[in-house]
């Protein structure tokens, strides 16, 4: 799953309007911006098997600390208690129900190969073995939170319209590359990309701070900015 994490965190701003999309783009992607890190200090590991799924060669070999059940629960206790020192409440559930949406997804496509706890029983639906239908849910995920995100936000200046539209065209790109380009080299290469994705926050947090959420403006100026 990869679409399908944007498409959540974008369709989460109405639900938590004082965060910004950075920090939701953070929660539904946290799991998979510890995961290269994991990856790169030897306490989790990969492999490269062109074929291991249609959509995947990757063959998750061992990621108990990043993607256990029982770990993102935890994760997603402990990122929400951190958003309550804002005073968000409604925006520390919608974060730590980011970072639990992350692992129902890829349950989702996964073949089971996501313990449930470090040493448990593994589960996966493995859409991954079903191209046409992953991607279609992929694809439909990031339109249905593109267009809640466009709704619920406007943006004031040049810089809020083309940076999102920038942002779904580059993540389109990189699913497209990912689905039907070569498989990585080597898992150094997987831990580079995965490090890469800290760049895919920041880029939120860009497009969040020249947008508004639409509940928040003077009518005069909503009626300006459509």
């Amino acid at each position: 799953m990869f679409l399908g994490h944007f498409g959540v965190a974008l369709a989460a701003k109405p639900l938590a309007p004082r965060a910004s999309l950075g920090t939701l783009v953070f929660a539904a992607l946290w799991i998979d911006l510890l995961w290269p890190m994991l990856l790169l200090i030897g306490l989790e590991s990969v492999r490269i098997e062109p074929g291991a799924t249609a959509m995947s060669p990757l063959v998750f070999e061992h990621y108990p600390w990043s993607h256990s059940l029982l770990a993102v629960l935890l994760w997603a206790a402990a990122i929400g208690f951190l958003r309550l020192a804002t005073r968000d409440v409604a925006s520390a559930i919608v974060i730590s129900a980011l970072v639990i949406s992350h692992w129902l997804l890829d349950a989702l496509v996964h073949i089971p190969d996501l313990p449930l706890m470090p040493g448990g029983a593994h589960v996966g639906a493995g859409l991954w073995n079903h191209p046409a239908i992953a991607l279609l849910l992929e694809v439909s995920m990031l339109a249905i939170g593109v267009t809640i995100y466009a709704r619920a936000t406007k943006a004031f200046d040049g810089v809020g319209h083309w940076a999102l539209v920038g942002f779904i065209v580059f993540l389109a790109a990189t699913q497209i590359a990912h689905t039907f380009g070569p498989p990585p080299p080597n898992v150094t290469a997987i831990q580079l990309v995965g490090l890469s994705q800290w760049l895919l926050v920041g880029w939120a947090v860009w497009i969040d701070r020249h947008r508004r959420p639409v509940r928040d403006l003077p009518p005069a100026t909503l009626s300006l900015l459509r």
